[in-house]
């Protein structure tokens, strides 16, 4: 399943920052920013209020219970100011409005005539209240700009000092445009406060961000360092912080890692001499054991029976024992680094015909080896190779067994192919591994689990490669893959 791509974590904390400044400006500002509006409306509002409240009183005593048009046209007059403008309403009976209406906000009517309010601004709810007898004000937005429209009705205040309606209704409207160009800077003020917080917080962000991922990208350097074996790897501890406790303690793990990969480096050097000074040395009784196995089974077919059978099987454990002491010392040249090829143009075909011949195969394995390809080889080396496949294809399997041959301009594969089970998908990954055997109940007979191993390191020293599968219709399948031009003894190309 493909790990699906994540933020780095730089990238992750810019993000943390510039979010946590993006909620927090936009908290602090919006709230100053509604804060200071209904400030600066309701400051507006209760000044006009009082103002047309004391506009309003001058007009007292009223000439007429019932005023007529031109005494309302007076009353409207009286409670505009230079900055609003009004209408008097009386029993549906209003101040004269001009014949171009609305008005246009802030101009005087031909003749210096006072402004006039048109009453379609106001809302019914508006005038419900103010004919009641209470003062009333809404905001409204009048041919596009802000307005606040104040309803306040006239009262008649008897002797006893009781007031009631009197009916007449004023109603002034004051633009809110400097109101408007005030708030209007306080969110422009507000985006760009907000705008340096941003930046500012990503500045604080990639210092931060500095501080943190400097220590850990120093971790990770360190880190593949040691996993490519590099075992003096160290970090410098700066500080006392939680970042200078994981250096502290990365130190101390690489040095404790450090001393045990040495201490097995020396084990296994000392196992791989121990094995092939025993194997040297081994050689030479081995050599006067295999004489006299030699004679034993010359002379068992004039021997009892119980003495025939006990020299062939010296003979043949004497066979077995040789083999395993060359494995052994084979693998000891690989180890130790001084094992060579000795390379020549040989025709790969004809080197597989000689394989099976010489051990007497041609008949029980089939062959697709086309002729004309030929490889720079050592031919000792792949003939072991194939021998070891061929003949573990041939005990193991089932047949048909069979070689197929496969080139191209760089490269050579042989493909040595069973009919038979195949191998258990455990033993698959173990298949090369030395002293590996998949049957534990063949371990004394069947050879001593070096074969695929040299065979393998016989591919690799060619710098090609060895693998096994299994085939999708049973059998184990595998496959020798070898350059065409295999490097020289002395490590230069060809």
């Amino acid at each position: 399943m493909t790990p699906r791509p994540s933020l780095g974590l730089r990238a992750r904390l810019l993000f943390a920052f510039a979010l946590l400044c993006v909620v927090t400006t936009a908290a602090v500002a919006g709230g100053i920013y509604v804060q200071a509006r209904n400030d600066i409306l309701q400051r507006t509002q209760d000044a006009a209020v009082l103002a047309m409240a004391g506009r309003l009183e001058a007009i007292y005593p009223l000439r007429s219970a019932a005023p007529g048009p031109d005494e309302l046209g007076e009353i409207a007059a009286a409670a505009a100011d230079q900055n609003s403008f009004a209408v008097a309403v009386y029993r549906e009976t209003h101040s004269p409005i001009p014949p171009l209406s609305p008005p246009v906000p802030g101009r005087w009517r031909p003749g210096g005539e006072a402004r006039v309010l048109d009453l379609g601004v106001i809302s019914p709810g508006l005038r419900q209240v103010v004919a009641g007898g209470r003062t009333a004000w809404q905001r409204v937005v009048w041919q596009g700009d802000p307005y606040l429209i104040i309803g306040m009705p006239l009262l008649i205040i008897e002797q006893d000092r009781a007031k009631r309606v009197s009916g007449i209704e004023v109603y002034t409207a004051r633009s809110l445009l400097p109101e408007q160009r005030s708030i209007d800077g306080l969110a422009t003020s507000a985006w760009l406060i907000g705008g340096a917080a941003l930046a500012f917080a990503v500045v604080l962000a990639l210092l931060a961000t500095r501080g943190v991922l400097g220590p850990v990208r120093e971790l990770g350097r360190a880190a593949r360092l040691l996993g490519e074996g590099e075992m003096w790897t160290r970090i410098a501890v700066r500080g006392s912080d939680e970042l200078a406790d994981v250096a502290r303690t990365f130190n101390n793990t690489a040095a404790e890692l450090e001393r045990l990969v040495k201490q097995l480096r020396e084990m296994e050097a000392d196992a791989r001499r121990f094995v092939a000074d025993v194997s040297h040395e081994l050689r030479t009784p081995l050599a006067a054991l295999t004489a006299v196995a030699d004679v034993l089974e010359e002379e068992s077919a004039r021997l009892p029976a119980p003495a025939d059978r006990a020299a062939r099987l010296v003979s043949q454990e004497t066979l077995n024992l040789t083999a395993l002491v060359n494995d052994l010392i084979e693998i000891s040249r690989f180890d130790s680094g001084v094992a060579a090829l000795a390379l020549n143009e040989v025709d790969v075909a004809e080197l597989v015909r000689a394989t099976l011949r010489v051990r007497g195969w041609p008949e029980r394995v089939r062959t697709e080896v086309p002729p004309g390809v030929t490889a720079r080889l050592d031919p000792r080396r792949v003939d072991v190779i194939l021998a070891n496949l061929i003949g573990n294809a041939l005990r193991h399997g089932e047949p048909p067994v069979s070689v197929r041959l496969r080139a191209d301009p760089h490269w050579i594969a042989l493909e040595v192919r069973d009919h038979g089970p195949g191998l258990d998908e455990a033993v698959l990954p173990h298949v090369f591994d030395r002293f590996y055997k998949a049957s534990a109940a063949r371990a004394r007979s069947e050879g001593s689990g070096l074969g695929l191993a040299i065979a393998r390191e016989n591919a690799r020293l060619h710098q090609g490669d060895l693998t096994v599968t299994n085939a999708p219709d049973g059998g184990a399948v595998f496959t020798l893959r070898l350059p065409r031009r295999a490097p020289d003894p002395d490590g230069g190309p060809e």
